[in-house]
């Protein structure tokens, strides 16, 4: 038996023979070509092929993980019809009279090393995009016809790294975990494994040898441990263990349809973090009461030019519908720092985790926030639609916002447009924010904590740096401090405060929240009937007793 450990993404146990993925070798020779119209030919004819490929991916990408998690197919699409690669890798044929693979592959370096030397993280981002789009090129010119050797049975995937195009071509029903030696937390790899809910594991140090392709293996997301040909004792134990959590999950479908209420009577209300219309599926499989948080960035992000409030109203109309009544809070777009649109043109930042983004934005550019104000306030006329503001710090902010959300409503009331009745809320992720609660706290409907940013803030630390994990403590005593001097102001002015950070899926902090008075948790779907179970065995009367001295 051998042990490899990695980074948790997902924790989970898994049992089965490991799938080997290995890349196909794209060394390419230069070859000399003297008829440079049938290479080029060649190249527009694979290039065509390619965009059918990727056309196809995005509607199998759609159904599987969602649109967000699908649009890097679209961007596949538009980087294949970039003028200037197309013109690199023309110019490359009849200049050099070579054959189009080298051209290829020669243009791919080119624009992935440019785009990795940028300061920007987005354009950085796109090296990636580029050694993809130039990989599929050049297996359709081999004539090879692509996609992943997946098992004809369950399998454990273990890799290098996955791009998306290889993971969305994964059959997702013979996958039982996915380890690998690269990637990170926010991969798309990652991002498959939550939505799919599979263990997974990045960082791990096992070795891609032929010799552990077909290897009996048990992944341990939640130790982040692979074990190789495991001894009998160990397999033992997992294969308990998997039967444990598999009896876990079967137990908290029970709880469906069941009041989130305390065992002394203390209600909570639970709702779940969405990104788009598709997450929908999943937050009535888990029996959320509600959206807590719509990250309508999405919207923006998968768009080439700003949606239109057609578009816009389109999307917030189906959601408010699909839920029924049930509230949807949906959160003004949060663009800026790690989430960039290239459309908005938003100049170089040096720190732009503290620069022009969320409703700096909206407030410098009114005319894009009064285009989703007004879609947003048609859609309440379908449903119990409310609006959260991020990136708040000061009360004159919140008096600007209700003007601005004041003039829409007058101007939909002139043109005699329905509206429904329409909750609005900030995000409390500043320490100025938490700071100005009290004054806040009388100018809105609800707070909602946004603990990523207020944690990333309040202890001076790049929540995605991997060199500050080691620093990053979201259990910080100021933090926690933070979240229960919200919830007493808003309390004191007759408001409800929530949380809908990562840490209100701790489950870990549950109890605590019920202490301190939180009324709303909105977290993952998956997360829901989890933290269920644990409110309805919670006396919260009793707990804080027995924390009262400590």
């Amino acid at each position: 038996m051998t042990v490899y450990h990695g980074k948790s993404v997902f924790g989970g146990i898994a049992i089965g023979p490991i799938q080997l993925y290995t890349k196909g070798e794209q060394e390419v020779k230069r070859e000399k070509r003297e008829d440079s119209e049938a290479e080029i030919k060649r190249y527009e004819e694979a290039k065509e092929t390619a965009v059918e490929q990727l056309r196809k991916l995005y509607e199998k990408a759609v159904k599987e993980v969602g649109e967000t998690n699908a649009a890097v197919f679209e961007v596949h699409q538009m980087m294949l019809a970039d003028d200037d690669y197309i013109d690199s890798v023309l110019n490359i044929i009849r200049t050099q009279k070579v054959n189009a693979e080298y051209a290829v592959a020669l243009t791919g370096d080119n624009f992935a090393d440019m785009f990795a030397s940028m300061e920007d993280e987005y354009m950085k981002e796109r090296a990636a995009d580029v050694r993809d789009i130039s990989e599929r090129l050049i297996s359709i010119l081999r004539g090879e016809t692509g996609g992943a050797k997946t098992a004809h049975s369950p399998a454990i995937i273990v890799a290098d790294d996955l791009v998306p195009s290889e993971t969305v071509q994964l059959d997702k029903d013979k996958i039982l975990a996915f380890v690998t030696v690269h990637g990170s937390t926010n991969s798309h790899t990652a991002i498959l494994a939550r939505t799919m809910g599979i263990p997974a594991m990045i960082g791990t140090n096992i070795p891609l040898a032929d010799a552990i392709h077909g290897e009996m293996a048990v992944v341990d997301g939640f130790a982040g441990l692979i074990y190789v040909d495991p001894d009998e004792e160990t397999l033992a134990k997992m294969k308990l263990r998997l039967e444990e959590e598999e009896e876990k999950k079967r137990l908290l479908q029970q709880l469906r349809g069941k009041e989130n209420i305390t065992k002394d009577g203390q209600k909570l209300r639970l709702y779940a973090n969405i990104g788009n219309i598709k997450d929908l599926a999943l937050v009535r499989k888990n029996d959320a009461g509600g959206i807590g948080l719509f990250r309508s960035e999405f919207i923006y992000l998968e768009a080439d030019d700003y949606p239109s409030e057609n578009e816009q109203f389109t999307i917030y109309r189906t959601v408010a519908e699909t839920m029924a009544g049930k509230r949807v809070i949906i959160r003004t777009l949060d663009i800026g720092a790690d989430k960039q649109a290239p459309y908005f043109q938003l100049p170089h930042e040096e720190n732009p985790a503290m620069g022009m983004r969320a409703i700096r934005i909206c407030l410098t550019r009114e005319d894009i926030f009064k285009t989703q104000l007004r879609a947003l306030f048609r859609a309440s006329a379908y449903g119990r639609i409310s609006i959260m503001y991020p990136m708040i710090i000061s009360v004159n902010e919140v008096i600007r916002i209700r003007e601005i959300a004041d003039e829409v409503k007058r101007e939909l009331q002139e043109e005699q447009v329905e509206y429904g009745e329409v909750e609005q809320g900030i995000m409390i992720e500043t320490p100025a924010a938490v700071m100005m609660s009290e004054e806040l706290a009388h100018y809105v409907d609800f707070f909602s904590i946004g603990t990523n940013d207020l944690t990333q803030y309040t202890l001076a630390i790049d929540r995605q740096n991997p060199a500050l994990d080691d620093f990053y403590e979201p259990h910080h005593p100021a933090v926690l401090k933070m979240i229960q001097m919200v919830v007493e102001n808003a309390h004191k002015a007759g408001i409800w405060a929530g949380i809908c950070g990562e840490l209100g899926a701790d489950t870990s902090l549950t109890k605590e929240f019920l202490a301190m008075g939180v009324d709303e948790l909105s977290v993952s779907p998956g997360r829901i009937l989890p933290i269920r179970k644990i409110v309805l065995e919670t006396d919260v009367g009793e707990y804080r007793r027995k924390n009262a001295n400590k």
